[in-house]
């Protein structure tokens, strides 16, 4: 890949997340079920993988696909946990993480994706059956991320975390199409 559009490409597969306005029953619906069907998608896409390929990269400089998959199990127990927050709270501002420094600590770097594909699932189970509970007042509830000092809607952050859940499958099938030779 030679210029920065292709690094774009390559570092966004699926072009970045783009909310609709209004966010229809039909968006909730869909991504929701994105978010119920992720554990099925990513342990089809990594358990047969063997240690070498689990460290294949997606792009230069990117992560390999166990750091992608440790990074979903982080990602999505943080936002497991907003949305309880979020639910329970007046606006409550959540405590950002550095994703990329996670991701270089041991757990983010064993080639056993096991545990993480275990957290997965069982986080994905609990979270579908709280958003399919959800109310349009509960979609309306808050939180301040003062990393980018945005307040966002649960339904926004629906679409977020279903956006999340393809970009990262895409990165996956880009390490394996390409052997993470780049």
């Amino acid at each position: 890949m030679k210029n920065n559009l292709d690094i774009e490409k390559l570092k966004f597969p699926i072009g970045k997340f783009h909310r609709p306005d209004p966010i229809t029953e039909n968006d909730l619906e869909t991504w929701i079920a994105t978010i119920e069907n992720f554990p099925s998608k990513i342990k089809k896409l990594t358990e047969t993988l063997s240690a070498e390929e689990l460290n294949w990269i997606y792009r230069p400089k990117g992560w390999c696909i166990k750091q992608v998959v440790h990074h979903c199990a982080d990602s999505h127990i943080n936002s497991f946990v907003r949305f309880k927050l979020a639910l329970t709270e007046e606006v409550p501002t959540i405590k950002p993480y550095e994703e990329g420094l996670w991701a270089e600590l041991a757990d983010s770097n064993s080639n056993d994706i096991l545990p993480s594909l275990q957290i997965i699932e069982g986080v994905h189970a609990r979270w579908v059956l709280l958003l399919k509970s959800l109310g349009s007042t509960e979609l309306k509830r808050q939180f301040f991320h003062p990393e980018n000092l945005k307040i966002s809607t649960l339904e926004e952050t629906i679409g977020v975390y279903a956006w999340h859940c393809n970009h990262h499958l895409a990165h996956i099938e880009q390490a394996l199409l390409h052997k993470g030779q780049f």
